[in-house]
């Protein structure tokens, strides 16, 4: 870990002064959870995560392979409430997603490239309850009186089928899960049942332990209070809720107790609850992996190996992307990587340290938050397109006659121009002018990226728009055909504007969406955008004086372009 300090301290504007450092973590356990079982994240995003979390020295990553939508939101119907498991599954075939998995060559990978950044990748399949869709890949073992998001415990079929699951990943000379640790997730299920639940967790946890892992869960115990024992020895547990687990029974119990205290380190995006970003100077000048919840163990207590903090997408269907995720879990890495390395030990004030973090970037070959350019230099680029921008790659594009001097005139779907940028991140704004012509097809695209499109006509709409994520979004306008229209776009982490000829369009900002449940509950529906930047083209017709900015232009200065 000396290794990242001292790439810290030589990112720009930082020297190292001569002298002998020494440091070690006061805890063993430094982790992020992402729930990766209502939102698939790409394997780019999870591998870039590795690389981020080690930069912060920061060694565990907990990743939850499958979970539910809420039942109240889908109509009060299960057979549309949206379930996901994210790994390729041989055993159950119709078990993987549909709408993003992993192959387990992939998963394997991950794994490896844990290793060579020191970041322990722990699996989580989360049951015996958020366990919908192991229901629906075998109906017979979902729960009749709890709900088919819980596993009927009384069922003998069930410890096979989840057993099997877990036995493909577990068995043969080169398992997928290389780590030794897998998490089997024994949190939230039915109060009433808590006897069933309780053999069934000792039950897969003997299980586990028989393919020579440890074994990690969620802490459910005090919740699930009952005769029937539950195996400790070597278990780690999550304690995020003191109701649900209480820090002294397990301490008294004999459990590892990693600190995940939900009222502290929750953060579910755009649902109205918990943390959308969490209090950073809150956490910074109270909580360390100490405290869960309002208890507080001595620094140096055995029982308590580390912390970790849990980012959770409950509101499926909400628009939250994977950026949107960073844009909230990076800050959190930030603070959370010092806290659970040094526990109380902070030299600095918080707006001290604040500064600090906004000098200390992502680390090598990420840029995750896609940042370009710097402050004193707001304009990252103007492209004139004419011949003389050499870093423009043209792909079956010419030059004709634009606005100023020549324009970029592509002839298609399979003409582009490639730019020496990916895309731009928050808050950006970029204006180009587009004339396109009146025969262009439906999905016909302007701009795009690996992670997002710009459309000209979205879908079936002929309104211009973007897709990222599995989303689709449109503006309220349609680019007229035959002549120049400028146009801009502008986007923050709340949303993305359209201004048209210097005047505002359109604004994506605090949609909801209704959902049809009894108190017709409505959740923000969050509309952003990576302004993508990887290619231009797609379409026929002209672009011209496309102008990239790093920071929020005004409407003033928007009318002045």
């Amino acid at each position: 870990w000396g290794k990242r300090t001292l790439l810290q301290l030589l990112e720009p504007g930082k020297s190292i002064p001569m002298g002998i450092a020494r440091d070690n973590p006061e805890f063993k356990v430094r982790g992020f959870v992402l729930d990766d079982g209502r939102k698939f994240f790409t394997l780019q995003f999870l591998q870039d995560y590795v690389k981020l979390l080690s930069y912060y020295k920061m060694n565990d990553f907990q990743i939850h392979l499958n979970d539910n939508g809420s039942y109240k939101y889908f109509d009060s119907n299960w057979d549309s409430t949206y379930s996901a498991f994210r790994l390729e599954n041989e055993t159950y075939p119709q078990l993987t997603a549909k709408d993003g998995s992993y192959t387990k060559k992939d998963f394997i990978a991950l794994q490896q490239l844990g290793d060579d950044y020191a970041v322990r990748i722990v699996p989580e399949i989360d049951v015996p309850a958020h366990s919908l869709a192991f229901s629906k890949a075998v109906p017979s073992i979902g729960s009749k009186r709890y709900g088919r998001d819980h596993l009927d415990l009384h069922n003998p079929l069930t410890d096979t089928v989840i057993q099997n699951i877990f036995k493909e990943y577990l068995s043969g000379s080169n398992p997928v899960f290389k780590g030794n640790m897998v998490d089997i997730g024994t949190d939230e299920y039915a109060k009433a049942d808590a006897e069933a639940f309780r053999a069934f967790t000792d039950r897969m946890i003997k299980y586990i332990e028989s393919y020579g892992k440890k074994v990690r869960l969620w802490g459910a115990l005090t919740w699930a209070k009952g005769n029937t024992p539950v195996t400790v020895n070597r278990v780690a547990m999550n304690t995020w809720s003191n109701g649900y687990a209480n820090p002294i029974e397990m301490k008294k119990l004999g459990y590892h107790q990693i600190s995940t205290p939900d009222g502290w380190l929750y953060i579910v995006p755009a649902a109205g609850y918990y943390y959308d970003y969490l209090n950073l100077e809150n956490i910074y000048s109270k909580w360390t992996p100490s405290m869960i919840g309002n208890v507080k163990f001595q620094p140096g207590d055995p029982s308590i190996v580390g912390g970790s903090f849990a980012e959770w997408n409950d509101i499926v269907g909400n628009g939250i992307s994977e950026k949107d995720v960073n844009d909230r879990v990076f800050p959190a890495i930030q603070v959370l990587a010092k806290k659970m390395w040094s526990g109380a030990d902070t030299v600095f004030s918080y707006d001290d340290f604040a500064k600090q973090c906004k000098n200390t970037g992502e680390g090598p070959g990420l840029n995750i938050r896609g940042k370009l350019g710097n402050s004193a230099h707001p304009l990252v680029r103007t492209f004139h397109f004419d011949k003389n921008e050499k870093d423009v790659i043209i792909k079956n594009a010419t030059f004709v006659k634009g606005i100023k001097g020549n324009s970029l005139y592509f002839k298609g779907a399979r003409s582009f121009a490639e730019l020496p940028f990916k895309e731009i991140g928050y808050n950006y704004t970029v204006s180009f002018w587009i004339n396109p012509s009146n025969n262009n097809p439906n999905d016909a695209t302007i701009f795009q990226s690996s992670n997002s499109v710009i459309k000209l006509k979205q879908q079936n709409s002929d309104l211009l728009g973007f897709s990222r994520d599995g989303y689709h979004f449109d503006f309220n306008y349609k680019v007229p055909a035959n002549v120049w229209t400028h146009i801009v776009i502008a986007g923050t982490n709340k949303g993305t504007a359209l201004y048209v000829n210097g005047k505002l369009q359109d604004s994506l900002y605090d949609k909801w969406i209704q959902f049809s449940d009894e108190k017709k509950t409505k959740k923000r529906r969050v509309e952003t955008l990576f302004f993508p930047l990887q290619k231009i083209g797609g379409f026929t017709g002209k672009i011209d004086e496309l102008q990239v900015w790093n920071k929020l232009l005004s409407g003033k200065e928007i009318s002045e372009l």
